[in-house]
């Protein structure tokens, strides 16, 4: 194929010209005089002849266009917003160059922690040492809008360290083999399945619960019914999930909650049958399972005789309970959520580019510290506790340093349900079930075996952090054993008695009056015959 050919695939009549202007070419190139302006307007009006007024018109049009393109995207790069400051100690960025573009529902890992607008943010000193000893308070939190903490949910699911593929035992017959095996309902693990599913594999089969079913909720020992299992099965990004078991807590309704959350995210509050026949006789439940934002779940067959115990059964299995969703906030039944579920998303999991988000303890950050004070305030057996802590002292534990992650709380858990995350509550629950229902003298072992395996870390906040976004209520125990509030009595200052009788009714203050002097006349006349009989004696 020659040149010719490749000129006749011209279109918009642009062959005729072809000719032409590679005359005006050659005859410039064979003498090559400088370019007068002559010569200049006949290369323009053979391009216009070529092209035609319209399409130069249609060229120019298109070059204004660019320019004021341009021009704009430069005024808007140099403008910047100001953070403002919202209630509750929270403070709060409307930037909108977090986001490329509204309609964007989700974003890339790969932007820059440096560009967001809380990079900046630092907490303010601590109070002073001296004087007045403050309790535990909550500090200021940098949140972004909800609108944009919506918009900021990754569009890729984090990276699975080592494990991709992580399965669970189904055993319809356990059988308990030790002392300290664990219960039917997690299926009676031994030391040695315990110690193995430390050992981070690509794949892995692992204790996790419900192992006499192969679907969780049905005939597992923590029953659900079906409409409501159906529910669970659904996909949604977002969950926020709470449990009250025994009637032991009174149920919050979240505040601050945006419009986009309401539609779009699902409160669960999984509940037992103790719990349900008080909220029917308080006729707190409605017909639609409902109170408030929560749906209520009911569970039957529970598997253990310890409310709190049962309660670590959503608390760290809720993976397996809701296994299409992406995202999931944990909070224990006597905290009330008072930020949107989006924004404590975006602040402490995906701005910090984590799985796995939970606080701090507010005072203690040791695990024999936390046991003595457990021991002390009789939150379990005493023998059962220095039963777990020896057994974790056989394994190495050692006392806190800085070099350490300390211990949590364990009220709040924020997470991404990925295979890493899932292993961690799995293994988590796993202790739970073995030894004594206190979390968080279990927390810092497993987390630190996973942690000496894979490269894998928390998001340990701070716990004034945490209490930013969730208010902590008292337990309803504590609640039916306290006083009734005092009501306080109003008392009006007496009227101010004047000598002058203006404004009064004269009627009744006449009679008022003349009911007084009769009285003190007749007190005067029988103390007077008094003293007459006296003398007369």
């Amino acid at each position: 194929m020659n040149g010719g050919s490749f000129g006749q695939r011209g279109s918009y009549g642009s062959l005729p010209c072809y000719g032409k202007l590679s005359n005006i070419a050659r005859k410039q190139s064979s003498k090559m005089p400088p370019v007068s302006s002559r010569d200049k307007e006949r290369v323009l009006l053979v391009v216009c002849r070529c092209l035609g007024r319209r399409r130069v018109a249609m060229l120019l049009l298109v070059a204004l266009a660019l320019l004021v393109f341009i021009w704009g995207s430069l005024t808007v790069s140099k403008e910047t917003t100001s953070p403002t400051v919202r209630p509750m100690d929270s403070i709060h960025f409307d930037n909108s160059d977090i986001i490329s573009h509204p309609s964007v529902a989700c974003r890339s890992r790969a932007n820059s922690i440096l560009d967001h607008p809380c990079h900046k943010f630092a907490l303010p000193p601590p109070p002073p040492s001296g004087g007045r000893r403050f309790g535990p308070r909550p500090c200021p939190v940098c949140y972004i809008s909800a609108e944009q903490a919506r918009a900021s949910i990754p569009c890729s699911s984090s990276a699975s360290p080592v494990l991709r593929n992580l399965t669970y035992v189904v055993d319809e017959n356990p059988i308990k083999i030790e002392s300290h095996g664990g219960s039917e309902f997690g299926g009676y693990p031994s030391l040695k399945q315990r110690n193995e599913s430390f050992d981070i594999q690509e794949s892995m089969t692992v204790h996790c619960g419900f192992v006499k079913g192969n679907r969780p909720g049905r005939q597992t020992g923590f029953d659900i019914d079906e409409a409501d299992l159906m529910k669970l099965e659904e996909f949604h990004e977002v969950i926020v999930a709470s449990a009250i078991f025994g009637n032991y807590d009174i149920i919050q309704q979240p505040k601050n909650v945006s419009e986009a959350a309401r539609k779009n995210v699902p409160f669960y509050m999984f509940i037992d049958e103790e719990t349900e026949t008080y909220l029917k006789n308080s006729s707190a439940l409605d017909s639609n399972m409902r109170i408030g934002l929560w749906r209520i779940i009911v569970v039957h067959n529970i598997p253990y005789t310890d409310a709190r115990r049962n309660g670590k059964v959503p608390k760290l299995l809720l993976h397996r309970l809701l296994p299409n969703v992406r995202y999931s906030i944990w909070i224990d039944g006597k905290l009330q959520l008072v930020v949107d579920p989006y924004q404590v998303l975006e602040r402490f999991l995906w701005q910090q580019n984590a799985s796995f988000a939970i606080s701090r303890h507010y005072h203690r950050f040791d695990v024999f510290e936390e046991a003595e004070a457990n021991k002390a305030a009789g939150k379990c057996d005493n023998s059962s506790i220095d039963y777990q802590i020896e057994f974790y002292k056989k394994e190495g534990l050692s006392p806190y340093s800085k070099a350490k992650l300390p211990i949590t709380s364990g009220c709040v858990i924020i997470r991404e349900h990925i295979p890493i995350t899932n292993l961690f509550t799995c293994l988590w629950f796993n202790e739970v079930d073995r030894f004594t229902a206190r979390d968080q003298l279990s927390f810092s072992t497993v987390r630190d075996k996973i942690m000496a395996k894979v490269d894998w870390s928390i998001n340990m906040f701070l716990d004034c952090e945490r209490r930013n976004f969730v208010i902590q209520a008292y337990h309803k125990d504590l609640l039916d054993h306290m006083p009734p509030p005092v009501a306080h009595v109003i008392r009006h200052p007496p009227p101010l008695h004047r000598d002058s009788s203006a404004g009064r009714n004269p009627s009744k203050n006449s009679r008022r009056g003349r009911d007084r002097r009769s009285g003190s006349r007749q007190h005067r006349k029988a103390a007077a015959g008094n003293r007459e009989k006296q003398t007369f004696l």
